[in-house]
């Protein structure tokens, strides 16, 4: 049967997910997760944006007839534009030439400088003819040709009549992301933050139309794209989405989360945060209503030599050791904020909240500048790589106290395989008790300043939340008699194994 007289039948979500995740066969074994995934992601965004681009064209063909010039003008005014040759069905009626890579690459580089505005540089760290990525030739043809014929699927037909809406291909690419990080070892988490953990910080933060969304470390863009459908589910479409991310690869998928979510304005540039933060106004740092981060937890050498006389005064509260970032990144964030409404969520691993020297100094400042909200628990193994658990500080400009809540929320998930998570139930549990800011038996508590002071400005949260639980007294009366009768009942045993022992002569 011809591939257009297949009947475009709906699709739903697990099966697009799972012939995905099959087209990753063309790699396992050969090149490293943390390698074939930008492959991967660059061909679905690729066969998505020909597949609509194909759809729309022959929309247009009812409408004007064979006339294609005036077809080809209205393309050039749509959110995307695909030069002639550079379709996804283009590159695979040339899945035979020797040259494949070359082909791949010259397509995508079209398409790039057809797309400045949303695209620019965004596959220049994406080579689908490099031999140390893909091997010589012969097997990188090969490797090429088996990923093309993957995607030309007609079960994989990405045409929004057939798949809805972009939220379908959305979640396809967020899919793809997180089965890359929880196979891509320790480093999985510097390009993905769990869905659910995403979602609760946004929860959190709880941004508003209007208001102007960053995470300056942003990864693939998993934490932003919850902070807009926040903001989408108020109705309004009316939000500013920023981020900065330090590794090229990385960068690029967030270019194209943000372009298969529907957000054509993010700004996510791609640099150093902490040597290089390029989120600028007025060569000043931007300001920020909502902030949400995951900064690598404990970076070594994060630039402490670097920041010394730093222009934008960012470690006036001191310089975190050169061995440990978490404080550098914390620091520049708190300086984004809004100075009117500014508030952040930001994950961090357990050691900021006690550790001491210049931690313990730039802590206790935060706390006394009355930045601090809330100082929340996770449980642990929640992040691809590390089965550390994590908490989330929540800092506030204009808070109506000067008070801290401490939540232990690292008692409630959902055990799935070797990957914790949280559940709906237990994200609502901790939003609930941040919204309520009130002291909750053996789940939070609210610390005053003095309190927090006395205890030398220790954050750790079991110093605030006491979970512990009697055990049940024991019936020692009782339990003699249990074993009393556990031990008659063996001698019987006993003495009937000695009487079968004779029957049997032995």
């Amino acid at each position: 049967m011809d591939k257009a007289t297949i009947p475009l039948l709906p699709v739903n979500q697990d099966e697009i997910n799972n012939i995905l995740w099959r087209a990753c066969d063309t790699f396992r074994g050969t090149i490293d997760a943390s390698e074939y995934k930008n492959y991967l992601l660059v061909m679905l965004f690729v066969k998505y944006v020909s597949d609509s681009w194909t759809e729309h064209y022959e929309q247009l063909q009812v409408q004007y007839g064979d006339d294609k010039e005036r077809i080809l003008r209205r393309l050039e005014r749509e959110r995307f534009v695909l030069p002639p040759d550079c379709r996804f069905d283009d590159v695979y009626t040339k899945r035979n030439d020797t040259n494949l890579g070359e082909v791949i690459n010259k397509a995508l580089e079209q398409i790039e400088e057809a797309n400045k505005l949303k695209l620019a540089g965004v596959f220049r760290n994406i080579d689908f003819n490099s031999e140390a990525n893909l091997g010589q030739t012969r097997e990188r043809n090969t490797r090429l040709k088996m990923l093309l014929e993957d995607f030309a699927n007609p079960k994989l037909d990405l045409r929004p009549s057939r798949i809805g809406n972009l939220v379908v291909i959305g979640y396809a690419y967020e899919y793809l992301i997180a089965k890359f990080a929880a196979g891509a070892g320790k480093k999985a988490g510097e390009f993905y933050t769990p869905g659910e953990v995403s979602e609760l910080m946004a929860e959190l933060v709880a941004p508003q139309p209007g208001e102007r969304i960053c995470d300056p470390t942003c990864g693939s863009g998993s934490l932003l794209i919850k902070c807009a459908n926040y903001v989408r589910r108020q109705g309004s479409d009316n939000y500013s989405l920023f981020g900065q991310e330090n590794t090229g690869g990385t960068w690029a998928l967030a270019k194209m989360n943000m372009f298969l979510h529907g957000v054509d304005s993010a700004r996510v540039e791609w640099g150093d945060t902490i040597r290089n933060p390029k989120l600028l106004e007025n060569d000043k740092l931007m300001r920020f209503e909502v902030v949400v981060a995951n900064p690598p937890f404990s970076l070594d050498k994060w630039g402490a030599d670097d920041v010394a006389s730093d222009r934008f005064k960012r470690f006036n509260r001191g310089i975190p050791p050169k061995g440990k970032g978490d404080f550098a990144f914390i620091s520049h964030i708190v300086e984004t904020m809004s100075l009117e409404r500014g508030r952040v969520a930001v994950v961090v691993p357990h050691g900021v909240l006690f550790r001491g020297s210049s931690e313990g100094k730039i802590r206790q400042q935060l706390i006394a500048e009355n930045l601090l909200d809330a100082v929340i628990g996770l449980p642990s193994n929640l992040f691809f790589g590390t089965g550390i658990p994590a908490a989330v500080l929540v800092f506030k400009r204009n808070k109506p106290d000067n008070k801290v809540l401490f939540i232990d929320g690292s008692r409630d998930y959902a055990d799935v395989k070797t990957q914790n998570n949280l559940r709906a139930e237990d994200i609502a549990k901790i939003v609930a008790a941040y919204t309520q800011r009130e002291t909750v038996e053996k789940y939070a508590y609210l610390a005053g300043f003095d309190e927090i002071g006395e205890n030398d400005f220790n954050l750790n949260i079991p110093r605030y939340v006491d979970t512990f639980e009697e055990e049940a007294e024991i019936d020692i009366g009782a339990v003699q008699a249990e074993i009393d009768g556990l031990e008659e009942e063996l001698s019987k045993v006993k003495f009937r194994m000695v009487g079968y022992l004779e029957e049997l002569g032995l």
